[in-house]
């Protein structure tokens, strides 16, 4: 029998196990396991919408569920199966999720003084607490070390790992004095799998560190301790309780504790990868190769890309990071997103879709897509911003919010679903323009995810307003199969493995079907894609001067122009 990996996804809601041949990356079994803590496994605060944390322990029981289940319905493929032919594990979580731990690396909300304060939990990606600190800490590096922002495109983030850190210190100094350092679940999960959580110990994600952190080898890793005194006495003396290196995905963190290897039914031999950001690992699981953008759609959405090392980069203002290794060693990952995709469809159709057209969730995304469906691109008038959960690239602004423009009295709810994804798409262009503005060649876009596996009309409105073809990725869990891949990776090609990335993606990765551009959708979008500029940077730039007067009128202008023609 051929050897197995292990893809453990660590996501918003739930966590995933995926068993996967090393041989041509087939998916043999996999298993979902929702958080059982919060509200959908996020404990929110319902006096603060910008609050989001998680329960670490969530994970560890994640862990031991999924994997379990899913090693047992893999038996079902293959009777001859023994623990001996799982020879990795690799894990991939959500990010800038960083959580503070005690000098034994063990989460601080375990300590019974702190398990009533959100503040010793997970500081979930999607919390916004921060907002105040990320803007201090964009002016103080603008002010003393302007080299830190040239690498995160120009503006530091509230879904980052220092302005979390920051507010903690700011509004739960109890929690702040007590953690003796701060842990990204990327990093803490591998460390948990091997059984060594000493932070001093743990080998940290570059990934994380670069994207988030603002490390970078050219100023010695961390941002320098007389720069954190700056933003706030006291948080230089964290540093030195942090890390000074960063790693890859390729390299192994260590085997498989006993304790873990007895409670799933494996071996001591399995070997643990370094941990990485869900949309990074998802980008290697889509098969990335220079040249290609991919497109992770969930919840929210992540584009990563990646340029040789050979090749000269600019920096890119508005994207989320250009990090040395941050996808794979050899290149330079290229990150930026949007705050929110999915969650806009689900907070429509949660709050305010009526019951006719269906009693269940899946009920009504069925119907309005096939309404939807029948619309011509321009056709209902209406035209979006997608900023429900602000906006991530290329205003990084989480303060800025959703709109709708051009409803009348006429207006049905799926014209506005139609409409919200075209925002969406909308916002993807506006990502593939400036990256290639800046002197990076966009080849070809892969898309992945559940979004982009179950929603056709979703990915053919991507292709016409983007005018290029939306491939799709042959697996829709590709984080768990990137975490996957970099396992086999770190195995190593003695154990069964691979001896190179290059070669793991080649042989584990592929596409399942394309989306192509219509023409005529494509010039009316061409026409409401000018439209939606306006509204963005008139919006979204503090330096924007000009006449929002034509915007509704044009939009009816060309409504009645489809209408006529339709």
């Amino acid at each position: 029998m051929n050897k197995l990996v292990i893809g453990l996804d660590f996501g918003t809601n739930s966590c995933r196990s995926l068993v996967v041949d090393v041989m041509d990356g087939k998916e043999i079994a996999s298993h979902v396991f929702p958080y059982p803590s919060g509200k959908d496994g996020v404990i929110i605060d319902e006096s603060d919408p910008n609050l989001a944390r998680q329960n670490p322990n969530d994970y560890l029981l994640g862990i031991e569920v999924t994997i379990k289940e899913a090693l047992q319905k893999a038996k079902q493929f293959y009777p001859d199966y023994k623990p001996e032919d799982v020879i990795g594990v690799g894990v991939d979580t959500t990010g800038s999720s960083p959580m503070p731990v005690d000098i034994n690396g063990q989460a601080l909300c375990n300590n019974p003084k702190f398990k009533d304060n959100p503040a010793a939990y997970v500081w979930l990606w999607k919390d916004h607490t921060s907002f105040a600190e990320a803007a201090s800490i964009t002016k103080t590096a603008a002010n003393f070390r302007p080299q830190y922002l040239a690498k995160i495109g120009g503006v530091y983030s509230s879904e980052w790992w220092w302005s979390k850190i920051l507010h903690c210190k700011k509004t739960s100094p109890e929690v702040f004095d007590a953690a003796y350092s701060w842990m990204e679940i990327c990093d803490w999960i591998p460390a948990n799998l091997i059984g060594d959580l000493k932070p001093q110990n743990v080998k940290r994600s570059i990934c994380a560190a670069g994207h988030k952190a603002m490390f970078n080898p050219d100023w010695n890793g961390l941002p320098d301790e007389e720069f954190l005194e700056i933003l706030s006495p006291g948080l230089g003396k964290l540093r030195k309780r942090l890390f000074d290196k960063a790693f890859t995905a390729e390299n192994i963190i260590g085997f498989l504790s006993k304790e873990w290897a007895d409670k799933l039914s494996l071996t001591t031999n399995v070997a643990v990868a370094v941990g990485a950001f869900d949309a990074h690992m998802g980008a290697v699981g889509a098969g990335i190769s220079t040249g290609t953008l991919v497109k992770i759609l969930g919840t929210s959405t992540c584009d990563v890309m990646i340029s040789s090392h050979k090749e000269k980069l600019n920096d890119i203002p508005g994207v989320c990071g250009i990090v040395d290794g941050s996808v794979m060693d050899g290149y330079y990952g290229i990150e930026a997103g949007q705050s929110a995709v999915g969650d806009i469809f689900l907070w429509f159709v949660n709050n305010l879709v009526p019951e006719n057209y269906g009693r269940t969730q899946d009920e009504k995304f069925i119907n309005l897509e096939r309404e939807a469906s029948k619309l011509k691109p321009g056709e209902s008038g209406l035209l979006a911003l997608d900023w429900n959960n602000g906006n991530r690239t290329i205003l990084v602004d989480v303060r800025l919010a959703g709109l709708l423009l051009g409803q009348t009295l006429h207006t049905k709810p799926h014209e506005i679903y139609r409409a919200l994804i075209e925002a969406t798409a909308f916002g993807a262009l506006a990502i593939i323009d400036r990256i290639e503005e800046y002197g990076v060649p966009i080849k070809e876009v892969v898309n992945c995810g559940g979004l982009a596996a179950k929603n056709p009309l979703l990915m053919q409105i991507y292709a016409d307003v983007t005018g290029r073809p939306m491939k799709i990725s042959r697996s829709d869990q590709t984080p768990a199969l990137g975490a996957a891949i970099f396992s086999a990776v770190a195995a190593g090609k003695k154990s069964g493995g691979y001896d190179s990335i290059d070669k793991a993606i080649k042989n584990m990765t592929g596409t399942s079907s394309v989306f192509q551009p219509i023409p005529e959708n494509y010039d009316v979008y061409k026409k409401l894609y000018r439209l939606y500029k306006q509204l963005h940077d008139g919006f979204g730039k503090a330096g924007w001067n000009g006449n929002m007067f034509n915007v509704m009128k044009d939009l009816l202008n060309i409504r009645d122009e489809v209408r006529r023609n339709k």
